[in-house]
């Protein structure tokens, strides 16, 4: 059996971008992340030491976002692989990471990639 925990919306300023400026002065950020594990004994045991910890989940997260990078599309991959790394029993992880008021010479919300592992 598997379970899915999602964080959403998660907010975080950083100096991603493919112009220089952007990795100077940054910009706000937004991940939503859905991690599909494997869900073991965490629930019959009530074992919190098994379960993919959400906590845990946004602390990779907060991290590979502080790792300046040119596109959205290697801080996604970045995200998924460490959280691979992090925890064995992921099967499946959906990462949004979205760019707000990106700079693109009009009026737009945000910019946003999905990479699915």
């Amino acid at each position: 059996m598997e379970y899915t925990i999602e964080l959403d919306r998660m907010e975080f300023r950083a100096l991603h971008g493919c112009y220089e400026l952007e990795r100077k002065v940054g910009n706000r950020f937004t991940v939503d992340l859905s991690v599909t594990a494997e869900l073991g004994c965490v629930a019959e045991e009530d074992s919190v030491e098994q379960a993919v910890n959400y906590l845990t989940v946004y602390e990779v997260v907060r991290a590979q976002m502080q790792v300046t990078q040119r596109t959205v599309e290697r801080v996604a991959t970045n995200i998924i692989d460490a959280l691979y790394a992090a925890f064995p029993q992921i099967r499946h992880v959906r990462c949004r990471v979205s760019k707000l008021a990106p700079p693109l010479g009009g009026k737009v919300a945000r910019v946003s990639v999905v990479v699915e592992k």
